[in-house]
This record gives structure tokens, C-alpha cells and sequence, in this order.
């Protein structure tokens, strides 16, 4: 059999010390945190589609990147290369999951019923794999945006017709998510949204796109699929405003739709930070509201004004969004996806390694950061103080609905003017400093 990655043998653990560019320095996947294994904690993943259809291309040039597996003029050679290649990689890195799009695993036929073949090939051989190997499936979507007939979205397009082909696809996308054993199913609407109003009946695309997923919703309880069906946030790019624009708009959606029951959110890091939040907020709106799903793990360039995908090397977002996934109980059927691609100007295989090498030491360091401040409650102390005021008699009363304007102006007549309290910002920052 080819090997397509020969110059990298099995990715090890060697610890700090380590100089070697190809080993975990800090990612030891039987290490126990809390009382399960970081494997079980971190549920790393890798995409398919940049991690194996990524060669570098961007806005402005063409691909710079040569893969020997995607070399073949034979497109579904090239599929069955591609593929061999990736469970390569996945066993040689360590990981336990992989996400992909239907449109990455199989090219698209000129008509719907040769490219379901096409992926049921392709899929049969991803089972006999993930069987060999004991890799997963962490979830999988289809790609309903990077076709001519999704120029105006797929769940929202204005022509019915389309729509019947986004449903179309959806259906099979999830049938093979299914087969594979998938833990979930995501929605990433790439071009559910617009560029202008002048064309648009938003009303009307919202509407669409609900029925969308509850057709989804019924559909996953028709075939058995057990897993999880999310939504991915993203506020632009390609158009200019997208429905599922950040976590707070998918609730609000996900409640008028009656939809809630059904879905959980799949956050990126990158998509909060183009929404102008952080990692961090969106993770623990998520928490709080139940929402909490699964993870496409990257950053972006806060210089830069467009989602550039890097791989996750930032100590701070990883120990706050590992504090946040542990503090709600952590995974369940969600993971760590590595929804990141190389930079251009990084052509060698072995960059592929270092990439998801240092992104996952990078979440190993958070949640170990994440544990001991959970262990030592070094926040939620200065939370529970800073709002024990809401503990007493009167705060209690308040909450549970029993004071109205008169009380509460009475209270402020009888006591006068509250205390001022320092909310010690800076020394929370120096205590995160000292944990990270």
C-alpha cells in the first residue's frame, strides 16, 4: 500500500523537554485531568477538507501546494487516494475523529443520482477504514455553497428547485454520516444570508431555511441517527450578513422555530471573533443556554477582516475555552475539530504535522490550565463575592419576583446610596497570567 506521509513515523509523546519537532510536548493522550484521559477530554478531530483539499490557493492566487494523493486525473482515484492518505495521517498523529463535507470525500457527477454513487463507493471504503483503524466519526455536513446552483444559498435560495437540492443533499449527507456512525451532524449555512435587501424577502428565507431544519429533525428520527445535529455560527463571508450570525441569533432563531429540542451550536473560534465576540463569549453563552454542541478549533488574524483559519497556538483562548467546555460537564458528542489550514507559503507535508502537532500541546496546556483553576475556584470565588449583594434576604426577594418599584425605591430611601466595589479586573488578569 502507498504511504503518502513517509518522512513522519507515529507522532509520540516525549514531554517539555522534547526537541523534537514531530513529538507531543505536552499532548499525552492517556494522561488523566479530572479523572479521564485527555484523549477523552479533548475528542481532537481533524477536517478533511482543509487539512487534504487545501493546497494554498486564496483571494488573490492560485494553489501552491502538491499532494501526491491528488495527482490522479481520475477524479474518484483521486478520492480513493485522498482518503487512503487521510486515515494515514489520522493514525499517525493520534487523533480519534475525523469531520468532513460530503462534496470533500467524493467529486460531484453532473447529476444527483451518479454523485450518490459515487459517495456510497467512497463511503464504503471510509467504513472499512474507520473499522481497521478504530477512528471515528466525529460529524459530518454537506457543502451546499460552493456550487454555481448555491450562488443564492441553499435553504434560502428564492427558487424552490434549489431548495429541493440543498433538501436532496442534506438527506444523503446524513444517511452516510449515519452509516459511518457519526456523533453528530452539522449545518454550516455558507451562503444562507444576503448581500443586499433590495433583492431579498428575509422574512421569507428564514421561514425557508427553518423548514429546512426541521425536515432535518424528522428525518434524523425516520433513519435511527443518534447523533447530534448542530448549527455553526458564522456572521459574513461570503455575503455580507448571514442568518446564523452569532450564537445569541441562532437561539433566537432555534426559539421562534421551535427548533431547540433539536439542535445544539457548533462554535469556531474564528466565526466569533468576525462577529466582533470572543472565543470565550460564545462558548459560555452556549453553556449557559443549554447550547453547547461542539468545536471547530482555529483563530484568526484580528488584523486581517476576513476568516483565515490558522491553527490554534494562542495559550490564552485554548485555557479559557477548555475553563468554559469543563466548568459544563465537557464533550459529550462534540469534540475539538481542527477546522484550520496551513498558510500558503507552507508546502511540505510534514507542515501538515506541525500544524496539528502544536494546535493540539496548545489544548493539552488549556485544559490543564483549565483544570487547576477550576481545583482552586480562583474565579468563581471573586464571582461569588462580587455578587453576594444577590445572597442576602433582600437580594433573594428580588430574584424570586417578590419586590416591585415601590419596595425597591423604599429600600433605596431607608439604606441611600450603595457602596461602590472594585470589580479587580487586573488582578483576575494577573492570576490567569500566573495559571497560563
Amino acid at each position: 500500500m502507498t504511504e503518502y506521509f513517509p518522512e513522519v513515523k507515529k507522532v509520540e509523546y516525549e514531554g517539555p523537554d522534547s526537541k523534537n519537532p514531530l513529538a507531543f510536548k505536552h499532548y499525552n493522550s492517556k494522561e488523566k485531568v479530572m479523572g479521564k484521559t485527555m484523549a477523552q477530554h479533548l475528542r481532537f478531530a481533524v477536517c478533511y477538507w482543509h487539512t487534504f483539499k487545501g493546497l494554498g490557493a486564496d483571494q488573490f492566487g492560485m494553489n501552491t501546494i502538491v499532494r501526491s494523493y491528488n495527482k490522479a486525473s481520475d477524479l474518484m482515484q483521486q478520492a480513493e487516494q485522498t482518503l487512503q492518505a487521510a486515515f494515514e495521517f489520522f493514525t499517525k498523529l493520534g487523533v480519534s475523529f475525523w469531520c468532513f463535507h460530503d462534496r470533500d470525500i467524493a467529486p460531484e457527477a453532473d447529476n444527483l443520482a451518479e454523485t450518490n454513487r459515487r459517495l456510497d463507493k467512497i463511503v464504503a471504503r471510509a467504513k472499512k477504514m474507520q473499522s481497521d483503524t478504530g477512528i471515528k466519526l466525529l460529524w459530518g455536513t454537506t457543502n451546499a455553497f460552493a456550487h454555481p446552483r448555491f450562488m443564492a444559498g441553499a435553504g434560502t435560495n428564492p427558487d424552490p428547485h434549489v431548495f429541493a437540492y440543498a433538501a436532496s443533499q442534506v438527506k444523503k449527507a446524513m444517511e452516510i454520516t449515519h452509516e459511518l456512525g457519526g456523533a453528530g451532524y452539522v449545518f454550516w449555512g455558507g451562503r444562507e444570508g444576503y448581500d443586499t435587501l433590495l433583492n431579498t424577502d428575509m422574512k421569507r428565507e428564514m421561514d425557508h431555511m427553518a423548514m429546512l431544519l426541521q425536515m432535518a429533525a424528522d428525518y434524523k428520527k425516520k433513519i435511527g441517527f443518534k447523533g447530534q445535529l448542530y448549527i455553526e455560527p458564522k456572521p459574513k463571508e461570503p455575503t455580507k450578513h448571514q442568518y446564523d450570525f452569532d450564537a445569541g441569533n441562532c437561539y433566537a432563531f432555534l426559539q421562534k422555530y421551535n427548533l431547540t429540542d433539536h439542535f445544539k451550536l457548533n462554535i469556531e473560534a474564528n466565526h466569533a471573533t468576525l462577529a466582533a465576540h470572543t472565543f470565550h463569549h460564545e462558548l459560555a453563552f452556549c453553556a449557559i443556554n443549554g447550547l453547547l454542541g461542539s468545536v471547530d478549533a482555529n483563530r484568526g488574524d484580528l488584523l486581517l477582516g476576513w476568516d483565515t483559519d490558522q491553527f490554534p497556538t494562542d495559550l490564552y483562548d485554548t485555557t479559557l475555552a477548555m475553563y468554559i467546555i469543563l466548568k459544563a460537564g465537557g464533550f459529550t458528542t462534540g469534540g475539538l475539530n481542527f477546522d484550520a489550514h496551513v498558510r500558503r507559503q507552507s508546502i511540505d507535508n510534514v507542515d501538515l504535522f506541525y500544524a496539528h502537532i502544536g494546535a493540539m500541546d496548545a489544548f493539552a496546556r488549556g485544559l490543564k490550565n483549565a483544570a487547576r483553576l477550576l481545583k482552586d475556584k480562583v474565579f468563581e470565588k471573586s464571582v461569588k463575592a462580587r455578587y453576594s449583594g444577590w445572597d442576602t434576604p433582600f437580594g433573594r426577594d428580588i430574584e424570586a419576583g417578590r419586590m416591585n418599584f415601590e419596595k425597591l425605591e423604599k429600600y433605596v430611601l431607608e439604606k441611600g446610596e450603595p457602596k461602590l466595589r472594585s470589580g479587580r479586573q487586573e488582578l483576575l488578569e494577573n492570576i490567569l497570567n500566573e495559571y497560563i
